[in-house]
C-alpha cells in the first residue's frame, strides 16, 4: 500500500512539474539559469578564496617557524661557544650549564625542524590547491561570460521564434476555421465579393432600364417630329383637305399646319 501511494505521488509530482515546465516562460527560465550560474560562480570564488587564504596562512606559519628555527640555530651555536669558552677558562660549572642549555635548544630545534618540514609539505599542497582554485575560478568565469553572451543570442532567437509563431498563427487564422461561429478570411472575402458583384449587376440593370426609357423618349420625340413634318408636307401638297373637311363635319378640331 505504501509503495502504491509513493508511486502515485511521484506520478502526480511529475505531471505537475511537466505542466509547469510546459507553461513556463523561457525568458524567465533563462534569467533563472543565468542567475544560478552567477550564484555558482560566487560560491566557487568564495571556496577558492578560502583555499588561497589557507595557503597564505600556511606560508605565514612556515615563515614564522623558519624564523624560529633560525633563531634556535643561532642560540644553539652561541650556547656551544659559551660552553667551550667556559671550559677553556676552567669554569666547569658554567660550561656544564651552557652545554645543558645547548642540549635543550637542540631538542627544541629538532621539534621545530619537524614542524618546518611538515609546514613545507602543507604549503606545497595548499599552493597546488590554490593554483587549482584560481584556474577553476578563471575557467568558470570564462564559461559564465560565454553563457551571458549565449543568453543574448538565445533571447534574440526566442523573440524571433515568438514573432514567427504569431505570424504562423495569423496566417493560419486566414485559412483555418477558428470556431463554428467565426468564419475564415476566405469565407468573408467570398461573401464580400459576391455582395459586390450582385450590387454591380443591379447597378448595370438599372442603367439598362434608364437607357431604355431615354431611347423610348427619344423615339417618341422623333415620331412626333416626323408626323408634324408629314402634316406640313400634306398641307403643302393639298393632300389633307378631304380629311380635314371630314373632320370638320364630324365635329373634330382641325390640325393647324406645323402642329401635331
Amino acid at each position: 500500500m505504501f509503495k502504491y501511494i509513493k508511486r502515485q505521488w511521484k506520478y502526480f509530482v511529475a505531471k505537475i512539474t511537466g505542466r509547469a515546465e510546459a507553461n513556463a516562460d523561457p525568458k524567465v527560465q533563462l534569467e533563472q539559469a543565468i542567475g544560478e550560474a552567477h550564484s555558482q560562480h560566487k560560491r566557487l570564488k568564495e571556496q577558492a578564496a578560502n583555499v588561497i587564504a589557507n595557503q597564505k596562512q600556511s606560508e605565514i606559519r612556515l615563515n614564522k617557524k623558519m624564523e624560529e628555527l633560525s633563531k634556535l640555530n643561532g642560540n644553539a651555536r652561541q650556547a656551544l661557544i659559551m660552553a667551550s669558552d667556559a671550559e677553556k677558562a676552567g669554569n666547569t660549572e658554567k660550561a656544564t650549564q651552557y652545554t645543558s642549555a645547548a642540549e635543550i635548544i637542540a631538542d627544541k630545534l629538532i621539534s621545530v625542524e619537524a614542524d618546518v618540514e611538515s609546514l613545507k609539505a602543507m604549503v606545497l599542497e595548499s599552493t597546488q590547491a590554490s593554483d587549482q582554485a584560481k584556474a577553476a575560478v578563471k575557467q568558470n568565469s570564462r564559461l559564465l561570460q560565454e553563457k551571458i553572451a549565449e543568453k543574448s543570442k538565445l533571447m534574440s532567437q526566442l523573440d524571433q521564434a515568438q514573432m514567427q509563431e504569431e505570424m504562423n498563427s495569423a496566417m493560419a487564422s486566414l485559412t483555418e476555421t477558428v470556431g463554428d461561429d467565426v468564419p475564415t478570411f476566405n469565407e468573408v472575402q467570398e461573401k464580400i465579393e459576391a455582395r459586390y458583384a450582385k450590387a454591380k449587376a443591379s447597378a448595370e440593370l438599372q442603367e439598362v432600364t434608364v437607357e431604355s426609357r431615354v431611347l423610348e423618349i427619344e423615339q417618341a420625340t422623333a415620331n412626333v417630329e416626323a408626323q408634324s413634318r408629314l402634316s406640313e408636307l400634306r398641307a403643302e401638297l393639298g393632300l389633307d383637305a378631304a380629311p380635314q373637311a371630314q373632320a370638320v363635319e364630324a365635329g373634330e378640331p382641325q390640325a393647324q399646319p406645323g402642329t401635331s
